[in-house]
């Protein structure tokens, strides 16, 4: 437990809002304690850091933030880009079906990239 900082709470409490979004009962959004464990995290937790940013970028298209949540995935992509981790690429489809609702020029790129990453990275190992 000795993990469990305040940046990981505030993540924790990100991804319980994200879900209970999805389920119709979220009463607070999601993005703003995606922000607050970006904001609290400590030098050297990278991966986690690039986790927070493409849930935030998820859940700005969650709440109809377009413009600002390709903005925020962008920076994630970039982020991810330098992260090898299935985990991650495996976060990358729930950035994929947030952002399908959206036909933007901005949104089409961060679906190219992100399935280009995607494909970079498998989430699962050949047999």
């Amino acid at each position: 437990m000795a993990y469990f900082d305040a940046a990981e709470h505030s993540g924790a409490r990100a991804v319980s809002a994200r879900d209970l979004a999805g389920l119709g009962h979220g009463r607070q959004p999601a993005s703003i304690h995606f922000e607050d464990a970006l904001a609290l995290r400590k030098p050297g937790f990278d991966r986690v850091k690039v986790m927070d940013r493409v849930g935030l970028a998820a859940a700005l298209f969650d709440e109809g933030e377009a413009e600002r949540g390709a903005a925020a995935a962008h920076q994630a992509l970039d982020d991810a880009a330098r992260v090898d981790s299935t985990l991650v690429a495996s976060r990358l489809n729930s950035l994929l079906d947030a952002a399908r609702p959206y036909e933007t020029t901005a949104v089409d790129d961060v679906r190219t990239r992100a399935r280009d990453l995607a494909a970079a990275r498998p989430t699962t190992i050949a047999a």
